[in-house]
């Protein structure tokens, strides 16, 4: 049965302002954007430092032109108080409170709720924030409430040896809730949904699971994006990611190291992440023939890609991989 209405959670996607979507990020922004076309009625849920804010579909809308443009606008005075955000972070909870329909502190999610939201509410969760136990049950309680989370893989489980510390508990505590509490699980491959039924069948119970590839949206490839300097005549390269223990750079890096002067270059598209310190000491010692363009916006990414020699993606570990479908 289709529901009566949808609560989509914006709270990954709004943290991320004044940042480059990467991975989940766009795939949150791409949900928005999908939804926002749909007929039935549309909220959108996020938490910040003063509690949760409600939008309605005009909020929804506001938030994809914000995250479009890049433009929150300017923080106001209770957002700067919350220090611990960045300028961007702090503009983006005065947009919220802004364009909410209502606000609350966590112990009222649920009776704020009842008041604006009709039953048959299905709350979707895709970028893994506020899976806490209050907000499930807010959710849940709700009249003809359901949860449908999309779980984009299990690599925190399976590889715990990539993660940032202490991020792995906190991964496996979400899992067992959404295991014990959702009505679905979307996730992107077979391979994924495999993983994911692998480790719940362990924590007890296992919802219906629906396979949901990611799609890709062209983008026109615009070379004047790219930072100045940027040769595209000569052979090239490219490789986009986070760079990461996971994505495997190094690998790359030791084949530039054998190849000879006149080799293709390699363009490396992608911010630093985590636990790699002896690739980024590699990076800025320097490797022939190896580039760092991180903070590319979409179209000089796709300018890079349309005219390389192809895609390079050694990655140890993907549930799905957007990298090489965008390619």
């Amino acid at each position: 049965m289709p529901p009566t209405a949808r609560c989509l959670d914006l709270t990954r996607l709004m943290s991320r302002a004044g940042r480059m979507l990467t991975g989940v990020d766009r795939v949150e922004f791409a949900y928005l954007r999908a939804l926002i076309a749909t007929p039935e009625p549309l909220f959108g849920l996020a938490h910040t430092s003063l509690g949760f804010v409600l939008l309605d579909r005009a909020g929804a809308q506001a938030v994809l032109a914000a995250v479009m443009s890049g433009d929150w606008g300017r923080p106001g005075w209770l957002s700067r108080l919350s220090r611990r955000r960045t300028a961007p972070q702090q503009a983006a909870q005065t947009f919220l409170r802004r364009h909410a329909i209502a606000r609350c502190l966590q112990r009222r999610l649920p009776a704020m709720l009842l008041r604006h939201c009709p039953a048959g509410l299905t709350y979707l969760n895709v970028g893994h924030s506020n899976l806490t136990p209050k907000v499930l049950a807010a959710f849940r309680g709700h009249p003809g409430g359901r949860i449908v989370v999309l779980v984009h893989d299990t690599i925190p489980l399976d590889h715990p040896d990539f993660q940032r510390p202490g991020t792995v508990d906190s991964f496996a505590a979400r899992m067992r809730r959404v295991a014990a509490r959702a009505d679905l699980v979307l996730t992107t491959s077979q391979v994924a949904k495999a993983d994911i039924e692998r480790h719940f069948q362990s924590f007890g119970r296992v919802p219906p699971i629906v396979v949901a590839p990611l799609g890709v949206d062209p983008v026109a490839a615009d070379a004047t994006c790219l930072p100045a300097g940027i040769d595209l005549s000569a052979p090239y390269f490219v490789t986009v990611g986070t760079i990461e223990p996971r994505k495997n750079h190094a690998l790359l890096l030791d084949v530039w190291d054998k190849l000879e002067p006149d080799a293709p270059r390699l363009f490396v598209c992608g911010s630093r992440g985590w636990r790699n310190e002896a690739v980024f000491a590699r990076l800025d010692a320097g490797v022939a023939g190896v580039r760092e363009v991180p903070g590319l916006p979409d179209a000089a990414v796709a300018a890079l890609l349309q005219g390389s020699c192809g895609l390079l993606f050694p990655s140890l570990a993907e549930g799905y991989g957007l990298p090489p479908v965008e390619a």
